[in-house]
């Protein structure tokens, strides 16, 4: 793919539904986009008039908090409009079909319309009834968690160092270990499709339960029952979350059993490379996955995760609905400050030299 490739938002597609519509050059796009914002977040005031004029929309028929709170304050910090929708509060409670409340969010003239479901292919069906919106699959089933992949990938590589002008160096050849319950995490189908895309090498380490019936089709440099044998080399630890409200207590014999042999404990985070880095997508659940003290070590950047997860959807949104301030996209010019770039526009048009900034 070549710059030439990318659509008129700045990325391949004018939707994310899955990390497989970025591709490589995508993906580095929203990393360089996202370390723009970063800076935008240092400031006293931080918001830029990026999104003026525009309305982002949240359908979260899933329970969220990191998510849903992040896309919403996203929106706001690039200036878009925000409105916010929910099963309990909304038409759908009342029998009105999602189909039917999506054509009533894009009646009102919403722009871009971030979705999380419990049921998997939601925002692609949420995209075909609605072509008119820039769809963001914040969550769907099993199958994928774009955003949260993305936010991985900038924790990693602001914490490895980005030689040279390539955002994406530090992954090549990297030892990655996503360990847990894979078979109904949709973040680890995204993460395992990001890091292969920007040449890391994931190891899937679970027991045989909690491994998807096929893994036809997964990029993965191999699959470990022994997490013991896999810690010694990896370099990056993505822990998951024993999603019991999908069934995974089923299973495993019990948490106990589950923590002793997955778990990482204190004991098993004293042999990491003293380098690796342990992330998880959160929530946490401490002591089952992750022991308590080893989640406030140092290495441990979950708390990174959150602050990055803010950034790397300030720029995806910025990428899908700023048509006009990403013609000539380039790390640098982005990097400029957008709200620089449309104060030149609006003054151009004969506004207030200051409104840019307002």
């Amino acid at each position: 793919m070549t710059h030439d490739d990318l659509g008129p938002a700045g990325l391949p597609s004018r939707h994310l539904l899955a990390v497989d519509d970025l591709g490589v050059e995508g993906i580095a796009r929203v990393l360089a986009v996202a370390d723009s914002f970063a800076e935008v977040g240092r400031r006293a005031n931080p918001k830029v008039p990026a999104l003026r004029g525009r309305t982002v929309a949240t359908l979260f028929l899933e329970d969220s908090t990191r998510t849903r709170l992040s896309f919403e304050t996203a929106a706001k910090r690039l200036s878009a409009d925000v409105l916010s929708f929910s099963a309990g509060s909304s038409s759908l409670n009342k029998g009105e079909s999602l189909r039917d409340t999506v054509a009533t969010i894009e009646a009102m003239g919403v722009d871009a319309l971030v979705v999380r479901h419990r049921s998997s292919g939601t925002p692609h069906r949420v995209a075909a009834w609605a072509p008119g919106l820039a769809v963001v699959n914040a969550g769907d089933g099993w199958h994928q968690h774009p955003t949260q992949a993305l936010a991985d990938l900038y924790t990693v590589a602001g914490a490895l160092g980005r030689p040279g002008d390539d955002p994406l160096a530090c992954f090549a050849g990297l030892p990655v270990a996503v360990v847990g319950d894979v078979r109904h995490s949709r973040v680890a189908r995204s993460l395992v499709a990001a890091y292969a895309a920007v040449g890391a090498r994931v190891t899937l380490v679970a027991p045989p339960t909690l491994l998807p019936p096929s893994l036809e089709g997964w990029p993965v440099a191999g699959v470990s029952h022994d997490l013991d044998a896999t810690l010694a080399g990896a370099r990056v630890v993505s822990l998951l979350r024993l999603q019991a409200e999908r069934g995974s207590g089923a299973y495993v014999p019990s948490l106990r059993e589950y923590t002793a042999r997955w778990g990482l404990t204190a004991e098993r985070a004293a042999r990491l490379d003293p380098a690796a880095l342990v992330l998880h997508p959160g929530p946490v659940v401490r002591g089952v996955e992750v022991a308590s003290d080893v989640a406030d070590l140092p290495c441990a950047l979950i708390g990174d995760q959150v602050r990055n997860g803010l950034v790397v959807r300030m720029a995806v949104l910025f990428l899908l609905l700023g048509h006009d301030a990403v013609a000539d996209t380039g790390p640098t010019r982005l990097a400029a400050a957008p709200s620089a770039r449309r104060g030149r526009q609006e003054a151009a048009a004969g506004a207030p030299r200051g409104a840019a900034d307002a």
